[in-house]
């Protein structure tokens, strides 16, 4: 998938995800996070597209993080991260040379973890891969969702948390089965693509955004632009964190800049590297109706 099929297919769902704060004013265009660092103390970090392309670290992004930390920043990713265990990805970010605690990386799949209450105990059909393990996952009653269709009617929901070992046919029994049998299903990534070095790779959110078309099944989103990732990364900061001194950074108007204008906090786009990067961002943002307070060039 391309950009711009990917913009279109955000655009579609729109009804399914928060609505957009009005136009206020024209975004601030900047060239780093250095220029705007003296108007916050916090900043929320998107991954793919901020931090890294893939495996890859964004060139400069790393000494920018550790600038901001030495200013007395507090900087927290919030990522739609939830493919890898926690413990995974912070060796991710060990290896691409940022030093963040485990603390202050807070993903979708964190959020889903923290959100589920009582449904721990039911039984979960599992959209994963199955090389990242069930590290986070232990205490859950899951099965894999594969090609075996029987899963597929006995369990009592479903969740979606990784997509890069799903296909066609598995979504395809997944659609009967919801077809003959409606059951929750979650979604730990709202993401409907997500930019890596030769191009975007397909999400959880465009399976789901799919079984909601088929089915009128709708499933529970975790992770931005929905307000519940935002309310876990606020709980970390405890007093500490003010929505008037955070902004949210990320490549993608749907996700983050929505997504931050959902949690009442400011946002800065990036549009040299990941959704945009040799786009018309303009043109996009005319188009979504979705206005960042600031456009920066790169981290």
């Amino acid at each position: 998938m391309d950009a711009s099929k990917a913009f279109a297919a955000y655009e579609a769902v729109r009804d399914r995800l928060p609505p957009a704060a009005p136009e206020n004013g024209a975004p601030r265009v900047a060239t780093t996070l250095a220029d705007i660092a003296d108007d916050f103390d916090t900043f929320f970090l998107d991954a793919f597209g901020v931090l890294n392309i893939g495996d890859t670290a964004i060139p400069g992004a790393v000494d920018r993080v550790e600038a901001l930390t030495k200013a007395g920043k507090r900087v927290i990713v919030v990522s739609n991260a939830a493919g890898l265990p926690h413990a995974a990805l912070m060796e991710k970010y060990t290896r691409l040379g940022y030093d963040f605690a485990s603390e202050d990386v807070i993903t979708s799949r964190a959020t889903l973890l923290c959100e589920m209450d009582a449904r721990r105990k039911l039984h979960w059909g599992l959209m994963a891969t199955r090389d990242n393990s069930l590290r986070d996952l232990e205490d859950l009653n899951v099965t894999y969702l594969e090609e075996d269709p029987a899963p597929y009617a006995a369990v009592d929901g479903f969740l979606m948390i990784g997509s890069a070992a799903w296909t066609e046919a598995r979504q395809t029994l997944l659609v009967q089965a919801l077809q003959d049998h409606p059951r929750p299903v979650l979604v730990g990534n709202p993401d409907i693509v997500a930019p890596r070095e030769a191009g975007f790779s397909v999400e959880p959110g465009h399976f789901a955004h799919r079984l909601a078309d088929e089915t009128g099944v709708i499933p529970e989103f975790f992770g931005k632009p929905f307000s519940n990732i935002y309310d876990l990364a606020f709980s970390r900061l405890g007093g500490a964190g003010q929505a008037g001194r955070t902004v949210m950074v990320g490549d993608s108007l749907h996700t983050d800049i929505l997504g931050a204008q959902t949690a009442g906090i400011a946002s800065a786009l990036i549009s040299g590297y990941g959704f945009f990067a040799g786009k018309d961002i303009d043109a996009a943002i005319d188009s979504a109706g979705i206005y960042p307070d600031y456009i920066l060039e790169r981290p």
